[in-house]
């Protein structure tokens, strides 16, 4: 059974797309001026904002699938909030990287989920490519993240098999939905990655943007097609 959206759902589909949108651009803008003050207030807004747009487009469904997006998505927030302090003190940013390793781990779960449900056979192809992925962002880094050597593999090892899974939503029968979800995947592994580099191997100046760019889209393009994916499947 699908159900075909209301004008009303359409509404508030707009309502929070806009909403979110404007509070991107804000916090991109206030990454570019360097002004703690704007990412402060607008950080924690965004995945908020897409914890609501995902309920509004889903909230007459009834399926096992939403929580895990819920929770993935509660947990990058929690993750967004505790990194806003890491300048203060290092150990923030060890427990914003905990929060996202919980948010990677829910992920895990919805693809597999959706890779079970759609009788979908493990690729190697993509182990090996998550493999090589892996092995050679670790080896750069590994000379230089001193303490936090193991945090950081176990961290890489976690994205590394959300990406895989991830990468198995291209054999959905929907494979519109499917290009959204690897797409957002595959952004969210970019930001992380960038982000590694920039912290333990070299920072550059356009760092900033660029994580945040990369990790506003991964969220949204994730969050949408989980949003149709939801949608296109019987809701009983």
């Amino acid at each position: 059974m699908i159900i075909k959206p209301s004008k009303r759902t359409g509404a508030q589909k707009k309502f929070w797309i806009i909403l979110f949108v404007f509070v991107f651009i804000a916090e991109l803008t206030g990454i570019q001026l360097k002004n703690g003050t704007i990412q402060f207030v607008c950080k924690p807004l965004l995945m908020a904002t897409l914890i609501m747009y995902f309920l509004s487009q889903t909230k007459i469904r009834k399926i096992n699938l939403k929580k895990w997006i819920l929770a993935a998505l509660f947990f990058s927030w929690l993750g967004d909030v505790l990194l806003l302090f890491q300048e203060r003190n290092s150990f923030f940013f060890l427990l914003g990287l905990s929060a996202f390793l919980i948010a990677h781990i829910f992920y895990i779960i919805f693809f597999n989920s959706i890779r079970l449900l759609e009788n979908i056979k493990s690729n190697l192809w993509f182990l090996l490519i998550i493999v090589i992925y892996y092995s050679v962002l670790i080896t750069i880094l590994s000379p230089w993240l001193g303490d936090m050597k193991l945090p950081v593999r176990i961290y890489g090892i976690v994205i590394s098999f959300m990406f895989m899974l991830a990468m198995h939503m291209l054999f959905i029968k929907n494979k519109t939905t499917g290009r959204w979800m690897v797409v957002g995947a595959l952004l969210f592994v970019i930001s992380d990655s960038v982000l590694a580099i920039n912290k333990f191997y070299q920072s550059f100046e356009a760092a900033g943007i660029i994580i945040m760019l990369t990790y506003g889209l991964a969220q949204l393009f994730i969050t949408e097609g989980a949003i149709r994916y939801i949608r296109s499947i019987n809701s009983n």
